[in-house]
Order: C-alpha cells, then structure tokens, then sequence
C-alpha cells in the first residue's frame, strides 16, 4: 500500500498532538478556574476572567505552533518538502485548514498533509471545548459575584 507510510507517520502525531494538547489546555483551564473560584472582589473576578480566556487564547496559540512545528520536522524527515520554510508554511497551512499557501508536498506525501489537517480540525474543535468549559465555569462564579458571595 502506497500510502501505508502516511498513516504510520500521521497516526503517532495525531495522537501525540492531541495528547500534548489536552494536558497543556486541560492544566490552564483547571488552574485558570480554580485561581476565578477563589476571587473575592467583582472587578478582580472580571478581570481574572478575562486574563484567564487570554491566556487560553495565547496558549492555544503556541501549542497550534509547535503542534505545527512538529509536522513540519516530520515533513523534512520523510523527505516530503525541499527546505524546513517550506515545511512550516504548508504545515500551518494545513493544520489550519487555511490552505491557500501556495506550497504542495511530495506527491507521495499529499494523504499525510489531508490527515494533518483532520488533526488541526480535532485541534480546533478541543481548542472550542475548553473556552466552553471555562466559560460554564465562569457563569456560576459570575452569579456569586453577582449577588454579593452567597
């Protein structure tokens, strides 16, 4: 099977990308939560809120780029781009699902660039639910705030 090699790289990194995704989102969620749960004044909570959703945004942010990172060190590995630039842009390209780079990967390596982009879809979509679960957990804590503590 021609595109066995695709699958045996692409697989490991779906994995490994989400895992590192989850556990880093998962901890500054948690703690981000946790530091809200125990503010005491209005304008602190509503601060710390929004410190808390900039902060995931930024995280985010930095693990979409070594996630990508990652991919393009896989690219120049297998031989599937010319030069580490190339590697970076088609892959940010596709993790994004942007894809208007104008960057192609070797014709026998175009099925792990579509399995590079269903990761940064699984990406987005944690990315999503981890605003939501911070933004649930807010909606209580701003109703305590709301009513003075009780």
């Amino acid at each position: 099977m021609i595109w066995s090699h695709d699958w045996a790289w692409s697989l490991p990194l779906i994995v490994l990308t989400t895992v590192i995704h989850v556990i880093v989102l998962g901890f500054t969620s948690a703690k981000g939560v946790e530091i809200l749960s125990n503010s005491d004044l209005r304008h602190e909570f509503l601060l710390g809120f929004c410190v808390l959703i900039a902060t995931i945004t930024f995280i985010a942010t930095l693990l979409l780029a070594v996630e990508s990172f990652l991919w393009a060190l896989t690219y120049q590995i297998v031989g599937a781009t010319t030069s580490y630039k190339t590697a970076m842009l088609y892959s940010l390209s596709a993790i994004t699902c942007y894809g208007h780079a104008n960057v192609f990967l070797a014709p026998r390596w175009q099925l792990m660039g579509a399995l590079e982009a269903l990761n940064g879809i699984i990406l987005f979509g944690l990315t999503t639910a981890f605003f939501y679960d911070v933004i649930q957990a807010f909606r209580p804590l701003a109703r305590r705030e709301v009513d003075g503590g009780r």
